[in-house]
């Protein structure tokens, strides 16, 4: 196989170390990659690469970065690689129907979801937030609509207590290995087309839902704190600073909600009560919960906001 490879962040990574590993063995070759282009970032702003671009880089593999690939120039540049396939993963940019259409067998994308379940920018904040039993990844053939392409191979994990980072690390490596058996043998893997009926869209992330309603029950705002770890966080307010939670377990307890009920800061929800276990104040590094109230403690009775 001849490939094209088309990524921009770390989740899109371990495929493409995967496919250039195996490249030699499995007679395939990544012609170019394509990302996102380079973003200011830091305090100086200066232009960073994309995660993608960076390994790619480092493998010695040829890069391209277009704004967008609508421009007829950009179209015929993607087109004349010639690739047998376009590998996709998380790769950020709409891709015109001539895109889809110019390698031989087309575009095969890494989606982090169970199809037709959670369509779109965020489905692994959205699984994890939902309270979803199992998360996964798709390998499908992308076309014009949203995640809507017919499905080549569905690898399934439980969710179990773990943060959106952390399935996110573990999605990306079950997609990489996913890939990489679907081109051994392509033709091993008939596609099956989705049941429309019963999809459900990931809209991303928006950063005012970010915020803790302690009115919610304490297993969906449990959900919710792992869903949105590590980023954006989700956060409420006391003495007016704000303050994220990156980790909470269910606890005993009742009470107004967002009210503290004891000295180790268990809090009262709409139904039952969370302890935060890991929190993060603004503009500082990830700490204990205990380390947290040695400097502002939080006393039974305090609402939070």
């Amino acid at each position: 196989m001849r490939i094209t490879f088309m990524g921009t962040p770390d989740f899109a990574v371990p495929a493409l170390v995967a496919l250039h590993e195996t490249g030699h063995a499995a007679g395939h070759d990544i012609a170019c990659v394509y990302t996102q282009p380079p973003r200011p970032a830091g305090r100086g702003k200066k232009l960073r690469p994309s995660p993608v671009q960076a390994k790619a880089e480092e493998l010695g593999i040829a890069v391209r970065s277009p704004k967008s690939l609508k421009p007829d120039e950009a179209k015929a540049e993607f087109a004349a690689l010639r690739a047998d396939v376009a590998v996709v993963a998380a790769y950020g940019l709409i891709l015109p129907q001539a895109v889809l259409d110019a390698p031989a067998h087309g575009c095969l994308n890494i989606h982090a979801s169970i199809l037709p379940r959670w369509r779109g920018a965020a489905p692994i904040h959205r699984a994890v937030m939902a309270g979803d039993a199992e998360t996964g990844v798709t390998i499908m053939q992308m076309e014009a609509g949203l995640d809507t392409g017919p499905m080549l191979d569905i690898v399934r994990t439980p969710i179990d207590r773990k943060t959106t980072g952390e399935l996110t690390a573990e999605l990306a490596e079950l997609g990489a290995a996913a890939m990489v058996r679907v081109l051994d043998d392509l033709a091993a893997y008939p596609s099956a087309a989705q049941e429309d009926a019963a999809a459900i869209y990931a809209p991303k992330i928006d950063k005012a839902e970010a915020r803790i309603d302690w009115t919610d029950s304490a297993s969906a705002i449990e959900a919710k704190i792992r869903g949105l770890a590590p980023f954006p966080g989700a956060w409420f307010e006391i003495s007016g600073e704000r303050v994220k939670v990156l980790l909470a377990e269910l606890s005993e307890g009742s009470g107004a909600p967002g009210t503290v009920l004891d000295a180790g800061m268990t809090i009262a929800c709409g139904d039952g009560a969370i302890r935060p276990i890991r929190l993060q104040r603004a503009g500082k590094p990830a700490m204990s919960c205990e380390d947290f109230l040695r400097g502002r403690p939080a006393e039974p009775g305090m609402r939070l906001n």
